[in-house]
């Protein structure tokens, strides 16, 4: 199984997450290869001092060359939240999924209805670098899951 993490990120920008991105990244490999994939232009850094409107179609058209193939899953908090148990069936039986973690004015409508599902993580609001820690987290729990592994219970 494959899993990529599509983020709107500065790449090396912060290094104060990298440890426990990579720590997860290893105990998750006898389950599934995952890769995080920053991603981060001009074009971005532009629109985002446009309108939130504009940095949202920008960082769906940077993201946009992953939607084919695989399961597509966005990180969006208006969507319906998902506990632990029905995160990992988002995983169940699947090649390769891509997650998808937005900027900081979020997706537009036309990129959500793009993918196959859109996930909240809930109410509160977090960076999108700490989302990308949980993210992993919950990648891993979901596949311990789905895997009778111990780490869950």
């Amino acid at each position: 199984m494959k899993i990529n993490v599509i983020i709107i990120d500065k790449k090396g920008k912060d290094q104060l997450y990298v440890p426990l991105i990579e720590h997860y990244r290893k105990i998750a490999k006898p389950f599934a290869r995952v890769e995080v994939i920053e991603l981060f232009d001009k074009e971005i850094t532009k629109a985002q001092e446009i309108s939130a409107d504009a940095a949202q179609r920008a960082y769906g058209k940077a993201m946009e060359k992953y939607l084919s193939g695989g399961y597509h899953i966005a990180l969006d908090p208006s969507s319906k939240e998902v506990d632990s148990f029905e995160f990992a069936n988002l995983l169940k039986d699947r090649g390769v999924v891509n997650f998808y973690i937005g900027g900081a004015y979020g997706f537009e409508r036309d990129f959500l209805s793009k993918c196959d599902k859109a996930v909240s993580f809930g109410k509160i609001t977090l960076s999108h670098k700490l989302v990308k820690v949980v993210l992993l987290e919950q990648i891993f729990r979901g596949l311990s899951i789905n895997n009778n592994h111990p780490y869950h219970k």
